[in-house]
């Protein structure tokens, strides 16, 4: 890595803002599991986990679901590194049959919701008999499209750039010990 992007990427670290410290989210995923627990012990549902981002929140959460599931992936993106979405890139779409199956989409950031409806929407045609969404954020983004709400939602954070658990600055700080927000001067 290039000595002025490293310092540039640790700058970043040093001063946003955590507005989420790891205690909380930890918190935060045991209730998401606790209510999962009630209302899915029983569906045996496909946990559908987006790639790259709610790869973190999906280890902490899958393994407090404590009952008989499956696990699978999709990669789709429209941000790609970058701080604005765009296009929809779909890498990998899940292999497991979804038809006549509940569907539980596990995300990291609820944001505009356009890649989360794509997914949704795929979900549906693949025969899907119910598709809930499961997020760690929620945000209050005025751009958000209209898609249903999620279902499971860890936290509520205000519409800025996040980074920390699995959420990205420009591919780094998935590994963040908590949620932080870029300086809003940025």
């Amino acid at each position: 890595m290039e000595q002025k992007v490293k310092e540039q990427i640790e700058k970043i670290y040093k001063e946003s803002e955590c507005i989420f410290e790891e205690h909380h989210v930890k918190e935060a995923i045991s209730r998401m599991a606790r209510e999962m627990r009630l209302d899915l012990a029983s569906a045996h549902p496909v946990i559908l986990v987006v790639m790259k981002g709610a790869a973190v929140f999906a280890g902490q959460l899958l393994p407090k679901l404590d009952f008989p599931l499956e696990v699978d992936y999709v990669h789709a993106t429209r941000y790609q590194g970058e701080r604005e979405g765009k296009e929809l890139v779909w890498r990998v779409k899940p292999q497991t049959d979804l038809r006549g199956r509940v569907v539980v989409i596990l995300d990291d950031v609820m944001d505009e919701g356009c890649t989360l409806m794509a997914i949704q929407e795929f979900c549906h045609s693949s025969g899907a008999k119910r598709v809930e969404l499961a997020v760690l954020i929620d945000k209050s983004s005025p751009k958000r499209v209209t898609i249903e709400k999620s279902r499971y939602i860890g936290l509520n954070a205000p519409d800025r750039f996040l980074f920390g658990y699995g959420m990205d600055y420009k591919e780094y700080w998935r590994n963040a010990p908590g949620i932080y927000a870029l300086p809003e001067s940025m």
